[in-house]
């Protein structure tokens, strides 16, 4: 696997509408494309998906570069490996940066992937032919939500994510259900309540939702455990899950009744399907995490998501939901709540190459 050059960009668009929680409002959306190519000129593409201030992850556009730049890079080019399984053990001395790690690794799997001709989903034993999609909801205006959801039933989706806090959780959760009784809906607290909140908690048992995501602390597995043995509904850890010593020590203390995997928050192809595999040997029902991303890391996400145990519709809605126009050809689309997966090699779908020059800011190479 002999890699000819490593290329850098940093490109960025704004969403069609703001992304808000309690903790942020995004409007504009910065990335980090990561292209690696070998001697006869195939390319793999990955995505590193860090915001550009620390609210969601330690992690962020700047402190990501200068860890591809600086540490990882370096280190892959200098490096004759012959397989992308070797990358952790070469980046074993780089501790944390999972989402640094994630999109180089991506862009290494993806162009082996083409290499041998096949769709990296199939590398890892996925099967499926679609996927069930489901879609973040994410407002401080309960009208806007019903909008959006309303929007959003006519495609199809096959679950419904709404962002709460203790401020506007009863409310936005009685008017949902008051106009859409039966539709898959959870909710995710992005870590708004301690355990002091418990009572009010366990008021949201009432709303028949599939789960409550990271209801409590950012970094936190302990008190999970402790409120979930306090409700009824289902607990998803979210946050809280960036390595497979995080997913097996949740799962041993009963942290939760659901798991969901983002690629880029644990690091990359490597460690989600570790996770997977282990989520499946103890019959945890998984969903794909997404990160408002563009449509490398939307691909990668998707051919994740073809895994056996990843049985939730995870967050990989239409590229038009986020984008005037993504960067990849065709764009993900949704139709009647799936994705059709491609069966090209890689990551199955083509770079559209001057949208992507269009929304470039910087570009370098590595060799």
């Amino acid at each position: 696997m002999k890699l000819s050059s490593i290329t850098l960009r940093l490109m960025k668009a704004p969403l069609k509408r703001p992304f808000k929680t309690h903790l942020e409002t995004v409007t504009e959306r910065e990335v980090i494309i990561v292209e690696a190519r070998d001697q006869d000129g195939l390319t793999g593409y990955g995505e590193a998906v860090p915001f550009s201030s620390p609210w969601y992850t330690e992690e962020t556009v700047k402190t990501c570069f200068h860890m591809l730049e600086d540490f990882l890079i370096p280190k892959t080019l200098a490096f004759d490996f012959k397989h992308p399984n070797e990358l952790a053990g070469l980046w074993s001395g780089v501790r944390r940066n999972a989402m640094a790690k994630s999109a180089l690794e991506q862009a290494i799997w993806d162009l082996y992937a083409k290499q041998e001709g096949i769709y990296l989903g199939k590398l890892f034993g996925g099967e499926r032919t679609e996927v069930d999609a489901g879609v973040v909801i994410a407002s401080d205006r309960v009208e806007d939500a019903l909008r959006q959801i309303e929007e959003c039933l006519e495609v199809g989706y096959r679950r419904y994510k709404i962002k709460i806090n203790p401020t506007n959780d009863l409310e936005f959760l009685t008017q949902i259900r008051s106009a859409y009784p039966d539709i898959p809906l959870m909710a995710d607290a992005n870590s708004a309540y301690t355990l002091q909140d418990v009572p009010h908690l366990q008021k949201l048992d009432a709303f028949n939702l599939m789960m409550i995501e990271q209801p409590l602390g950012h970094d936190d597995i302990v008190e999970h455990s402790l409120l979930q043995k306090e409700m009824e509904t289902p607990v998803c850890l979210d946050e809280s899950i960036n390595s497979y010593h995080d997913a097996k020590s949740a799962l041993m203390l009963e942290s939760c009744g659901v798991i969901t995997i983002k690629m880029a928050k644990v690091g990359g192809w490597s460690q989600a399907v570790k996770i997977h595999d282990l989520c499946v040997e103890h019959n945890v029902p998984l969903w794909c995490g997404g990160m408002i991303e563009f449509g490398i890391s939307r691909a990668h996400n998707l051919a994740l998501a073809t895994l056996k145990g990843f049985t939730i519709p995870g967050d990989i809605s239409s590229s038009s939901r986020y984008w005037e126009s993504d960067i990849i050809e065709p764009e993900v689309i949704v139709k009647n709540g799936v994705i059709k997966v491609p069966d090209k090699p890689g990551i199955g779908f083509s770079i559209h190459s001057e949208r992507l020059d269009e929304l470039t800011s910087y570009r370098t190479v590595y060799r």
